[in-house]
């Protein structure tokens, strides 16, 4: 019999008020169930909220340097059980082992680069207009933030949004997606570990509809930070709109290669595998588009569709697998649905494009990788976001057409291009319609100490990781002190 798990309401694990529960299942193996977990309601959420709310103004006074001491504990934490919790991620998302260790690493490095924003929450003093004036700004939290977390990432995803938003004096409640909810249980129990109060952070586990949207709607909460799809996003933004409330949207994307007729072709193959394949294609910043010069199409196809065809399906956690599982059926279907439409378009099927059931992949949810050729940016497979190991390559004939293609995109997060012209390479940090720009590297992975996010519907112009991340958890308050002791009605004449 599975585990059961609670939610963590008000300092105390508690089973949902309507006692209702789900399961939680391994995407490559369907008999394996990690655990059971309460399937909350608006009244799971309405208590959460309360304690945030009843609390925040005790975490608020701590000083932010205590804040952050407590948040480095928990990335000490996190490193010394790093095996441990990449074997679970593994598990619970299906993503290979060594990707695993990679996001556990990630939420490292950001726990610890945000602990060291703890001593750094800088405003800035500035010469009044007035004598006898002092004038600054300085930061100050928001209040209960709401953070809604996508299963791509169970760890990394969740880290960059409760670690800032505590440092920065906010309580929190985290509503991680259903499909990954024991790594937000084994996140809590660090922070919990690492002594941070009981009450500054709460764990409510359920659907989206019955448990997020109560969270989104809620007047209590003061902002919304949400990842996932754009549909959702939108759905989020509307509602955090007619509460006047702040929110911040990491959505979704279709992120271009652009590759050059003078690009390194190893260099550029390797990158687009890896940025179309890793995570199984389940990522914001997956490389889902290739734009090629016409002039090494074919050989740039060649070597890609070999590299693909050599991949191999399996569990994440056993030895020579590459490439993962699909997270669930029903996103399994939605990839397989985007093979049938490309061929119905009239795309070019080079590899793939079939749900695999063989060997050890007969219990999961498993694709075969998936290379288009003969695709034109009007296709529906060169502008929807398939979320899947799916990859398109479309001929173009200059820079200036593959970056014109790159924009017509209604997403903007990643984007790459492979050349040996520096003149180029930067002609397309110019010009290029995205939040992150990549030369001659691959369009995913991330430096904590930079802003992520995206434009147009991949997002709404908030950044998460950097300094930057303060931004969204916290506001800026104008600070006047008058020393002169006397009433200045009139501004000062110039």
């Amino acid at each position: 019999m599975a585990d059961r798990f609670q939610n963590f309401i008000d300092g105390k694990w508690v089973d949902a008020a309507n006692g209702t529960t789900f399961d939680d299942i391994n995407p490559a193996n369907k008999t394996d169930t990690l655990g059971t977990f309460p399937r909350s309601d608006h009244r799971d959420v309405d208590r959460a909220v309360e304690a945030a709310k009843a609390h925040f103004p005790i975490w608020r006074r701590m000083p932010a340097p205590r804040r952050a001491e407590i948040l480095f504990r928990a990335g000490e934490a996190l490193v010394r059980r790093k095996e441990e919790l990449a074997q679970l991620v593994t598990r619970e998302m299906g993503k290979v082992v060594k990707e695993s260790q990679v996001e556990v690493q990630e939420a490292v490095d950001m726990i610890y680069y945000i602990a060291g924003e703890g001593r750094r929450p800088y405003g800035v003093t500035t010469p009044s207009e007035f004598p006898d004036k002092f004038a600054m700004t300085v930061r100050v939290p928001l209040g209960v933030v709401a953070a809604i977390t996508p299963w791509n990432y169970p760890l990394a995803i969740p880290i960059w949004k409760v670690a800032p938003a505590l440092v920065a004096g906010n309580t929190v409640v985290l509503k991680p997606a259903e499909d990954t909810p024991l790594t937000a249980v084994r996140f809590v129990e660090i922070l919990l570990e690492a002594g941070l109060p009981p009450e500054a952070v709460n764990l409510v586990h359920g659907q989206g509809e019955e448990a997020g949207a109560p969270l989104v709607r809620h007047p209590d909460v003061a902002l919304v930070s949400f990842t996932g799809s754009s549909e959702v996003g939108r759905e989020v933004a509307i509602a955090c709109a007619a509460e006047h409330k702040r929110v911040s949207l990491e959505m979704g994307g279709k992120n271009p290669i652009l590759v050059m007729e003078d690009a390194d072709l190893d260099l550029a193959v390797e990158g687009a595998l890896w940025g179309a394949f890793g995570t199984s294609g389940q990522r914001r910043a997956a490389a889902s588009q290739i734009l090629v010069h016409k002039k090494v199409l074919r050989e740039f196809a060649d070597r890609l569709v070999t590299k693909t065809q050599a991949l191999r399906l399996g569990d994440g956690l056993s030895a020579g697998t590459d490439v993962g599982p699909i997270i669930n059926d029903a996103q399994l279907k939605r990839v397989h649905g985007y093979t049938r439409i490309g061929l119905k378009e009239g795309a070019k099927l080079l590899c793939g494009g079939e749900i695999y059931r063989e060997g050890e992949c007969k219990k999961g949810f498993f694709y075969t990788p998936t290379v288009f050729g003969d695709v034109s940016s009007r296709m529906r497979i060169a502008q929807e976001e398939v979320f899947g190991p799916t990859v398109g390559l479309l001929p173009v004939a200059s820079l200036e057409e593959a970056i014109e293609v790159a924009n017509s995109s209604r997403y903007g997060l990643s984007s790459a291009i492979y050349t040996r012209d520096i003149n180029r390479a930067f002609r397309a940090i110019e010009l290029l319609g995205a939040g992150i720009t990549f030369v001659n590297a691959s369009t995913v992975g991330a430096e904590v100490h930079l802003p992520f996010g995206g434009i147009r519907q991949t997002g709404n112009g908030r950044r998460e990781g950097g300094r930057q991340a303060l931004d969204v958890f916290t506001e800026w308050k104008a600070v006047y002190v008058d020393y002169g002791g006397k009433p200045q009605r009139a501004h000062p004449a110039k």
